[in-house]
C-alpha cells in the first residue's frame, strides 16, 4: 500500500510543483505516514466538519449512533484518496490522504463515530459487503488489554 501511495505521491507532487511561485525557496512538507516500526506505518487522515467521512457496517447500513463502540483492536476498512496541495503562501506544498467513508468490520470494546454527507448508497458501493460487524447484530469481541499479559496474575482495586 505505501509503495502505491508513494508512487501517487510523486505524480501529485509533480503537478504542486508546477503551481508554486519559487520552486527554488519552496517547502516540502513530509508525507502524511511514518514508518514507526518495520512495515507499520502511523497513517493521518483529514476531514472537516463539513465533509465527515460516512461510517457503515458490512452490510452498507449508515451508522449514525455516535455511541457506537470503535477503540484500539477494532477492524476497519477505510476508503481513502491521496491529494496534493499548495498553501495559500504559494511555497509550501505536499500531499494529505481525504478519509471518504469508514466500513466497521467487527468491533472490541470502546467508542465513538463520525457520520457524514454522502448517502448511504454511496459509501456502500465503495466498500461492497463483507462478513463481520452489522448495525442489527452487533459482534463485539473482549480483548485483554495491550499493557497486561494474559499470564500475569493482576491485582485491581476499586
Amino acid at each position: 500500500m505505501i509503495d502505491a501511495l508513494e508512487e501517487d505521491r510523486t505524480e501529485g507532487l509533480k503537478w504542486a510543483e508546477s503551481k508554486l511561485k519559487n520552486p527554488k525557496r519552496s517547502v516540502l512538507k513530509p508525507e502524511p505516514w511514518e514508518e514507526v516500526a518495520t512495515d507499520q506505518y502511523k497513517v493521518k487522515f483529514s476531514w472537516t466538519d463539513e465533509n465527515k467521512p460516512p461510517v457503515v457496517d458490512t452490510e452498507g447500513t449508515i451508522i449514525s449512533d455516535e455511541s457506537t463502540p470503535l477503540y484500539s483492536g477494532c477492524r476497519v476498512k477505510l476508503a481513502f484518496h491521496q491529494k496534493p496541495y499548495v498553501l495559500k503562501d504559494g511555497v509550501t506544498y505536499g500531499s494529505c490522504l481525504k478519509l471518504l467513508g469508514v466500513q466497521i468490520v467487527s468491533v472490541s470494546n470502546a467508542a465513538g463515530v463520525d457520520s457524514g454527507d454522502m448517502s448511504t448508497e454511496d459509501v456502500a458501493a465503495l466498500f461492497g459487503t463483507t462478513k463481520g460487524y452489522k448495525t442489527s447484530e452487533p459482534n463485539v469481541t473482549t480483548t485483554a488489554p495491550s499493557s497486561v499479559d494474559p499470564g500475569d496474575d493482576v491485582d485491581i482495586d476499586f
